[in-house]
């Protein structure tokens, strides 16, 4: 498996773990705990455009990697 593919599989979790959080507050009575929750998310969000980013950068190094 190589670095990029690594990455993007990644990403892929990062998605889901960010919208099982999503999911999570938008159903918690709890205000702080919702606001813990949405602002967790928010972080992770940034974190996936980051790694996105990197995919992008492995991409252009590595042509033959990209679309994998």
């Amino acid at each position: 498996m190589t670095v990029a593919s690594q990455v993007k599989q990644t990403v892929a979790s990062l998605k889901g773990v960010r919208a099982t959080l999503e999911t999570m507050a938008s159903i918690e009575k709890t205000p702080a705990t919702r606001d813990l929750l949405r602002s967790n998310a928010d972080k992770l969000g940034l974190i996936i455009k980051r790694m996105e980013q990197r995919v992008g950068e492995l991409e252009r190094q590595e042509p033959q990697y990209s679309g994998l």
